[in-house]
């Protein structure tokens, strides 16, 4: 589903993605975990060309998004190409990003009829299902405003599916919440998981990356220092770097 190789990002001249490489399978679920300005939100940032590669390959779905020809050059795909790519890929952000003007039904449908040209008639009937898959069918007509952290959080979660993506990119998704809220954010995930929907999930929920997780990769200092399977990195990491991280967390 995305093949990553050998990825580099610089900011003012500090590589902060030093040649990372990650496959993901149809189905995987893969938790991105490390220590706060080790490049996990900003590869996932990458995916999905909220930030553009200094080097490397992206590869979405077969279809090459980005690509560092023989001078070194890093070249995108043409702008319409590259939008449709990015389109297979949804996003949810840590701080939600709805639209506070919008309803929360308002919120879901505006991507469908915008930018995919879905009719009113064809996309509402989806929205509330979404917002009763996520349990908040009964907040169609709130506002932002008046939602917790929790419920805000569904509904990022149902707007970034009502665009039918084939992968769920999440960036730290529970961080901005208080710990009684994330677990209704997480059992919203688990059950996309349970699913088989294709996730890569950048989190600080050691126990979501242990339980739900196919993968595990650890990440420091713009590295990928080790990838396993959940039970094994949890069970033994061969890492010192990844031991010493998961000691302190756990």
């Amino acid at each position: 589903m995305i093949v990553a190789r050998d990825i580099r990002k610089q900011f003012h001249g500090v590589e902060v993605l030093k040649g990372v490489s990650l496959a993901i399978g149809k189905g995987d679920v893969i938790a991105v975990i490390g220590p706060s300005g080790s490049g996990k939100s900003t590869f996932l940032r990458c995916l999905n060309h909220l930030e553009t590669i200094d080097g490397g390959q992206l590869t979405i779905e077969g279809e090459v998004l980005a690509s560092t020809d023989e001078q070194g050059i890093c070249r995108y795909a043409p702008e319409p190409e590259a939008r449709r790519i990015c389109r297979k890929m949804g996003m949810v952000f840590q701080h939600f990003n709805l639209f506070p003007h919008m309803t929360v039904l308002q919120n879901i449908i505006e991507a469908p009829l915008t930018v995919k040209g879905m009719t009113r008639e064809a996309i509402i009937p989806k929205a509330e299902e979404l917002l009763r898959k996520v349990g908040l069918l009964d907040k169609s007509a709130a506002y932002p405003s008046r939602l917790s952290g929790g419920q805000k959080q569904r509904v990022a979660i149902a707007r970034a599916l009502a665009m039918e993506p084939d992968i769920m990119l999440f960036d730290e998704p529970t961080s901005a919440l208080d710990p009684e809220l994330t677990g209704e954010v997480l059992r919203t995930m688990r059950q996309l998981a349970e699913e088989h929907m294709t996730m890569l999930v950048v989190t600080h929920e050691m126990n979501f990356a242990r339980d739900v997780s196919s993968e595990v990769v650890f990440m420091d200092q713009g590295e990928i220092v080790e990838a396993r399977p959940a039970t094994e990195m949890f069970a033994d990491p061969r890492h010192p770097r990844t031991r010493s991280f998961l000691e302190h967390m756990l």
